[in-house]
């Protein structure tokens, strides 16, 4: 049985002045209330805490044991009444979980903003793919995540954030060598996607106009979107890729949108974080201030 704090409270006043009277009264209590306060604690316990004659009152070994931890756990309790009344910032740290391509480019130039709105908030980042992101949710390893993977897990809630997008693109330069203007084109190009799958091409393949027509030359699986960024605009083969990730190589003419008539699906990206947890309103907040920066 667990002492309640109002026993622990009469036993420090009581062993700091080893005098039952005098101790009551700095408690405003009885002497009488306060030796039941104290019998109450020494059964619950199962312990004797003091070793009382009619001249003078002692603390055991157990008593002087217990002392510090008493002390601490009273100074834990009003710890506990100044947060709550705001009076504390309390340091919490929060291990924030993304993707490679999108912690570089979106989440870590975010940081600074977050810090400032939550002073005593230490964010961290851990990096890796949508699938590992909620496994390690779930095994408490990290506390909340930025994620488009798609779930159903009860134990997991989250909150929406920034619409995915998707394009199929290509270089230009390779474009320009070897078109791709038709179904039939297919056949003399590399796809490049991420698993065995084709997760990315999907947004394609289920998009209106799209379907399976398209039967490619060799399809070569990268693993990571950053990976396939990267071969992309080296001109090693085509692929779906978050349009967020190429708005500038499309702009400045580097790639070229292949059958920009098929608007691919889309997804969401959402602050993925256990359900039920405590700092589900720090998590709220955090989703809002992501909100305001675009995608980039």
């Amino acid at each position: 049985m667990l002492p309640d704090l109002d026993s622990l409270r009469c036993f420090v006043a009581a062993a700091q002045a080893l005098n039952f009277r005098q101790a009551a009264r700095s408690v405003n209590l009885t002497p009488a209330a306060l030796g039941q306060r104290i019998k109450l604690l020494e059964g619950a316990l199962d312990t004797q805490l003091f070793a009382r004659t009619t001249r003078s009152v002692q603390l055991t070994p157990e008593g002087l044991a217990l002392l510090p931890y008493a002390q601490r756990a009273l100074d834990a309790a009003r710890d506990c009444a100044r947060a709550a009344r705001g009076e504390l910032a309390v340091p919490l740290e929060v291990v924030l979980g993304t993707r490679h391509e999108l912690g570089l480019s979106w989440l870590l130039p975010q940081l600074d903003a977050l810090s400032q709105r939550h002073p005593a908030v230490t964010f961290h980042l851990y990096v890796s793919s949508g699938e590992d992101l909620l496994l390690r949710l779930r095994t408490r390893e990290i506390d909340c995540a930025v994620t488009s993977t798609r779930y159903s897990d009860g134990r997991l809630d989250a909150v929406r954030l920034h619409r995915e997008e998707y394009a199929f693109v290509g270089a230009s330069a390779l474009l320009g060598a070897v078109a791709f203007e038709t179904a039939e084109d297919a056949r003399r190009h590399t796809l490049l996607d991420a698993g065995p799958e084709l997760p990315l091409f999907r947004y394609w393949v289920d998009a209106p106009g799209g379907g399976e027509r398209l039967h490619f030359g060799r399809v070569l699986r990268m693993g990571t979107i950053a990976a396939i960024e990267r071969m992309v605009l080296d001109g090693r083969g085509v692929a779906v890729l978050p349009r967020y990730l190429v708005r500038e190589a499309l702009g400045d003419g580097r790639l070229r949108e292949l059958f920009p008539e098929v608007v691919c699906t889309s997804d969401w990206f959402r602050l993925v974080f256990r359900a039920r947890d405590p700092r589900q309103g720090l998590f709220e907040s955090i989703a809002r201030a992501l909100l305001e920066a675009p995608l980039r």
